[in-house]
């Protein structure tokens, strides 16, 4: 998220706008088209990535229940997406659209002129949407109800769709103050992290997480670190076409996110074997190198709001790739040991991934303003939404089915059957 000239944000090309008559302005040809669905296409196949990462990350016992609460951000979270989500960020129905929320455009459906780029952006913005609430669900894992995780999962999509519109949609009040944010920075990561950090303080720590100093053992360290997949579609899908220069950034950023990656997998693993008596802990590598892509994230937004102002084409080297990797690294393991220190249990890490890092970046990118109005948004209404879950059907799993694990309690996994209402096998 960058804070620009607002007089140039016409000129960027890269979020989807409309002209007077409805036509969208930045779809440029099929070519661009093609690109945004790819790159959306790429982006859902973090659904299984996230899937792999949390799975491998939590104990045996909970590895098929996070999968299907990954599962079901996209199933319930992309429904409501579809139904309201959509059109309270795009929905541009005069005069009910303003500039805190959109109208319009519900149970998303286009005409045959338009259906190329209506589908094309809800495909897209659909997949920063699940990804939003994919976030979350990491730090929710092995002692939420899979019940009351549905319905977050659901609720979820209105916590993003806000600040979406705020500074995607071209009345969004961030928008017309000049606030650019390429690549998902604010609506998706900061919000997405803080979100993730209420819950797990609500849900408080599992049992008997912090009895010793060692975090409990990754069910599958394999998964986890095959979950580490499809950061290419956010940075390089998010030039929103490929047509004109856009081609240029795509290449940019998919360089400058490789080495940032390369980067902070080095520094993970370099910092374990300090830290670690000479062991490369797997985490630390994980952590390394999902820290440099989400620092990298924001950067590639930054350089590509000053190239389509200043003009400028080889602004973002390989080697400043390899110096914000080493950084975001750094934060994301500092921030992952801070939260352990506070008995703030996170089982995936993805607070420190996604909101110390984003954090950080928003900062190192020269934003000193605009970030509280996310935050205060994101805490304040997580906290309603997730008290009400509680209140209504209890968030946390009782004691004894914790440590039963949610795939026999919630999905019967080796032939073990338990009676949720009877409450025994």
């Amino acid at each position: 998220m960058e804070i620009c000239n607002s007089s140039h944000v016409p000129e960027l090309g890269l979020q989807p706008t409309t002209d007077a008559e409805g036509r969208n302005e930045h779809i440029q040809s099929h070519d661009d088209a093609t690109w945004i669905l790819t790159s959306a296409f790429i982006i859902f196949t973090m659904q299984s990535g996230f899937g792999l990462l949390e799975s491998g990350s939590v104990s045996v016992k909970n590895e098929v229940n996070i999968m299907v609460k990954n599962a079901v951000d996209v199933i319930f979270g992309g429904l409501t997406y579809w139904m309201l989500g959509y059109g309270i960020s795009f929905g541009d129905a005069k005069p009910y659209s303003n500039p805190f929320c959109g109208w319009g455009s519900f149970f998303v459906t286009a005409s045959e002129e338009d259906l190329g780029w209506v589908y094309a952006q809800f495909f897209f913005q659909a997949s920063f949407a699940t990804t939003a609430t994919t976030i979350v669900s990491g730090s929710m894992a092995e002692r939420t109800k899979l019940e009351a995780y549905i319905i977050f999962s659901m609720l979820n999509t209105f916590i993003f769709s806000f600040p979406a519109h705020w500074i995607w949609s071209s009345n969004g009040w961030l928008r017309t103050m000049g606030v650019v944010d390429i690549a998902g920075a604010g609506p998706v990561h900061i919000v997405g992290g803080l979100t993730g950090l209420v819950a797990t303080i609500m849900l408080k720590p599992r049992n008997n997480r912090f009895e010793t100093k060692n975090a409990p053992p990754m069910g599958s360290p394999t998964n986890a670190i095959l979950g580490m997949w499809g950061w290419l579609g956010f940075n390089c899908g998010s030039t929103f076409g490929i047509s004109g220069l856009k081609w240029k950034l795509a290449a940019r950023s998919a360089v400058a996110t490789v080495c940032s990656s390369i980067a902070g997998g080095i520094v993970g693993l370099t910092l374990s074997y300090i830290v670690k008596n000479r062991k490369f802990d797997v985490s630390y590598m994980i952590n390394g190198v999902l820290g440099s892509l989400k620092k990298i994230t924001f950067y590639i937004l930054y350089l590509i709001n000053v190239f389509f102002t200043l003009a400028m084409c080889a602004l973002a080297q390989p080697w400043q790739g390899l110096v914000i990797g080493s950084i975001g690294a750094l934060v994301t393991n500092g921030a992952v040991g801070l939260l352990d220190k506070l008995h703030i249990d996170d089982p995936v890490g993805c607070v420190g991934t996604h909101a110390f890092s984003g954090i950080w970046s928003l900062l190192a990118a020269g934003i000193f303003i605009k970030k509280d109005t996310l935050a205060a948004w994101t805490v304040v209404i997580s906290i309603v939404f997730l008290k009400l879950i509680d209140i209504a059907l209890g968030i946390r799993v009782p004691i004894e089915e914790e440590i039963l694990g949610a795939d026999v309690v919630e999905h019967s996994i080796a032939g073990i059957i338990y009676d949720k209402k009877k409450k025994k096998i």
